[in-house]
């Protein structure tokens, strides 16, 4: 029997109202494994006709977030994910509809092990963006923690 994640989606527009205003949508769920889109709208587009860096931006770390709450739903009582750091890496003018696809860095069990510990664990989560067309124009990683929630 696999897990059900098809909470995250909509866990993740209540959560951050960003995802919903600038149309983040979520095509695949996995535990370890993310991928959304961004549709192409010429109210986020830069100076080249293509999706604004802050967007692009934004679709990556939504994705990498996706993947931490899918990841570790079931310890959000106990923890609540935050980003740490994160690098983008802008590869190819990217233009039109954008698809991220988020994995997770480290295994699911390492972490929360760490975090049972007593420890605030990080774990890196690995994004590509690409075009309609399946070139990449940008990869990125963000670097996510768990923090302890108080008692």
């Amino acid at each position: 029997m696999s897990a059900d994640y098809s909470f995250v989606a909509d866990a993740m527009k209540q959560a951050v109202p960003w995802v919903k205003t600038s149309g983040v949508e979520f095509s695949e769920v996995t535990g370890d494994r993310v991928v959304a889109g961004l549709p192409d709208d010429p109210a986020t587009h830069n100076h080249v006709a293509g999706p604004h860096a802050a967007m692009i931006f934004g679709l990556g770390e939504t994705a990498s977030g996706a993947v931490a709450m899918a990841a570790f739903g079931p310890h959000m009582a106990k923890a609540t994910p935050l980003v740490v750091r994160s690098e983008i890496h802008y590869r190819k003018l990217a233009l039109g509809a954008l698809r991220a696809e988020a994995v997770l860095g480290r295994p699911v069990a390492e972490v929360v092990a760490e975090l049972d510990a007593g420890a605030r664990p990080e774990f890196p989560v690995h994004v590509t963006i690409t075009n309609a067309e399946g070139v990449p124009t940008a990869e990125m990683v963000v670097v996510w923690t768990l923090r302890p929630n108080r008692a």
